[in-house]
């Protein structure tokens, strides 16, 4: 009887131990997500080579994460850029190169098996999903005009578990994202406002600090859950109005703030390329209207500048608030970070003060991501689209892709090794134009009678895009045509 118990016995043993090798390597728990969405941020960081805007927060990242100093976004307007990056697609249709495009693209749109965005796909895929501040176009996540109540119809119905607010004394999202320090906004005082503002106030009596601090309350809670999250928060400058306490302004010595150095329209360029800065121009009581015919006067360009930087240094400490409750929660070492700009803006670049063009001053910005693994610093100068940012996020998170997209993961650029494979190709559109830009040039062809129609940027000997040489290169024109024809999905005609 012994003796057929110890076959017996040795089955159990080796089960006992088989299970205890499994206990002892359990599958890694899925890295959560923190995105921080940064409205109009340019490329005006130390890591891009600004040494003058005081961001510290911003450089710590960059100095643990990976940067990608050449990302450009597909589309230079908030809504269609947010909507190319959630997901993952360029423009097929005119709806899509505006800021209506969310709302007409996806908020009305019935659940499919296919995913509204990449947020839904990883809601789909496990993930507890919180958006707080403006993640789509609206500046709090729900559809509704600029003098409308807000209303309950979110734009992206099927991202989130939780879509989150605080409008504070300004009642409303959008109030909210033209809104002073006294509670009043641009809408309510019919555009008789500054394009700037520095009161001498604390970080919450603007609306990005109580978006940080909700964004830190969450925090607290989501440590708590037995679940990975994807947390977006979005914050509203440097978007106009350049508004941020006096504290931030008081970083700068204004009189030794550089100028563009491209202060002139282009050469052999048609001015519908650019545009007279309307959305800039609407703040009646700015000092000095801005034109295509003359630039803005030095002092008052500087005083802009300093405007701009200022709300940059503010948002940078609204990041430094939510990075650190994400240490102090112990949630950072399993946390993805992903800092975005949803475009460029031209500071008087080309005598334009705004988005909405397709050169690089409107449609290069801030990306830096930050992965687990991550323990010091990258300098990535490959080209790279937002259209990409979709199916990095979800390689990252080992979740599979349910449909085609556009873009392709950059994961093998995130490591120490530097892949040699990746193309370096990035198509905007916008102004009735599409644009293609690798690691040397620009090439841009306009459907548009006023010519000149097409344009080329060489970026090793021009890099500020001041000097259009299509006309003295055909050759290049016409291999670089080929490229950009790749990337017409049927926009233009």
């Amino acid at each position: 009887m012994f003796k057929k118990l110890i076959p017996i016995a040795g089955v159990i043993l080796a089960s006992y131990a088989i299970s205890l090798l499994f206990a002892n390597h359990k599958p890694a728990p899925k890295p959560n997500v923190l995105f921080i969405w940064v409205d109009d941020l340019r490329p005006d960081l130390k890591a891009y080579g600004n040494a003058v805007v005081q961001a510290p927060n911003l450089d710590k990242l960059a100095g643990q994460g990976t940067v990608f100093t050449n990302q450009f976004v597909t589309q230079p307007t908030c809504g269609a850029s947010r909507f190319s990056l959630l997901t993952g697609r360029r423009p097929r249709n005119m709806v899509e190169l505006n800021n209506a495009a969310i709302e007409k693209e996806i908020a009305t749109q019935p659940r499919t098996d296919v995913p509204e965005t990449f947020i839904d796909n990883l809601r789909r895929n496990g993930y507890y999903t919180v958006g707080i501040g403006k993640i789509s176009h609206s500046a709090d996540g729900y559809v509704y005009g600029y003098d409308e109540p807000r209303s309950d119809k979110l734009e992206l119905p099927y991202s989130w578990d939780e879509m989150l607010f605080n409008p504070g004394k300004w009642v409303t999202g959008w109030n909210a994202f033209f809104g002073y320090a006294d509670g009043s906004n641009r809408q309510g005082k019919k555009s008789e406002v500054k394009p700037y503002e520095g009161a001498d106030v604390e970080d919450d009596s603007y609306p990005d600090g109580l978006t940080a601090n909700l964004a830190v309350a969450k925090l607290k809670e989501l440590s708590r859950k037995k679940q990975p999250f994807f947390l977006g928060v979005g914050f509203f400058k440097p978007h106009l109005p350049f508004t941020a306490p006096k504290k931030y302004w008081d970083l700068y010595d204004e009189s030794k703030i550089t100028l563009t150095p491209s202060s002139d329209v282009p050469e052999n360029v048609n001015a519908a390329s650019l545009h007279p800065s309307k959305e800039f121009n609407q703040y009646n009581l700015g000092e000095e209207k801005a034109s295509l015919e003359k630039p803005v006067s030095d002092a008052y360009a500087r005083k802009l500048r300093h405007a701009y930087y200022a709300a940059i240094s503010y948002t940078d400490a609204q990041i430094g608030k939510v990075i650190t409750e994400l240490k102090e929660s112990g949630l950072y070492e399993n946390t993805i970070i992903v800092v975005w700009g949803d475009h460029g803006w031209h500071l008087g670049d080309h005598r334009v003060w705004g988005k909405h063009t397709i050169f690089d001053q409107s449609l290069r910005s801030v990306l830096i991501v930050k992965t687990p693994e991550a323990k010091s610093g990258n300098v990535r100068k490959q080209i790279v689209s937002s259209v990409d940012i979709y199916p990095t996020l979800m390689e990252l998170c080992g979740v599979k892709v349910p449909t085609k997209l556009d873009g392709k993961s950059f994961v093998s650029l995130l490591g120490r090794n530097n892949s040699n494979n990746w193309e370096n190709v990035a198509y905007s559109y916008y102004n009735k134009g599409i644009t293609v830009r690798n690691d040397r040039y620009r090439l841009t062809k306009y459907f548009r009678q006023d010519a000149p129609n097409i344009e080329l940027y060489d970026h090793e000997t021009d890099p500020h895009e001041n000097h259009n040489i299509a006309g003295s290169h055909p050759e290049i024109v016409a291999k670089l045509s080929e490229t950009l024809e790749k990337g017409n999905t049927g926009l233009y005609k």
